[in-house]
């Protein structure tokens, strides 16, 4: 590759128009608005979410000092909740089933590089949490990641690869620690 294609290849955005537009306006509402809403004012923060694209169950709770980017690219099942300083890196589709906490400080990233290639073109793989899930404080699942519903990843424990449902995992990489068991009602 000669330095011409090299610099064709980086300057080519991999988002569209509207989403740059998108990303402007939203990264000013939530750095604004949102953050200066009551803790306990969900409502308003769906909807301000779900105004930006974010498809939102009724009864999902996220605080304020949530992080998301791109929430056209954010779907959330009911009673689902994302605690203070949860970083939802949307860069491709995340969704997250029902009952799933994501505990404080969480990171959720659906975006990398392809170090394969010179220029390191974005790369924006989903993510896929299922029900019944809980990403504990300072966790990190990385993209094309699929927690199966009721697994457990603990406490700034890495995921990089699928997690087994109803498993409990912990460490750098996340490990099987023992089977959860289902739970009751």
């Amino acid at each position: 590759m000669d330095i011409e294609e090299l610099v064709t290849e980086r300057s080519t955005s991999p988002y569209s128009f509207k989403e740059k537009v998108g990303r402007i306006l939203w990264s000013m509402v939530q750095a604004t608005f949102f953050r200066c809403t009551f803790h306990n004012w969900y409502a308003i923060r769906r909807l301000m979410l779900a105004t930006f694209g974010a498809k939102l169950h009724p009864t999902v709770r996220i605080r304020r000092t949530v992080s998301v980017e791109c929430p056209w690219n954010l779907t959330m099942g009911a009673d689902s909740s994302a605690g203070d300083r949860v970083n939802l890196y949307c860069l491709g589709p995340v969704t997250i089933g029902d009952r799933t906490t994501l505990s404080q400080g969480a990171h959720i990233c659906a975006g990398s590089h392809d170090y394969r290639k010179r220029a390191m073109p974005l790369l924006r793989p989903p993510i896929d949490i299922g029900s019944d899930v809980w990403i504990a404080a300072d966790a990190f699942v990385g993209p094309k990641v699929r927690v199966g519903d009721g697994a457990i990843l603990g406490a700034r424990a890495v995921a990089l690869a699928p997690l087994a449902e109803w498993m409990i995992y912990s460490g750098n990489p996340a490990q099987a620690v023992k089977a959860r068991g289902k739970i009751e009602d």
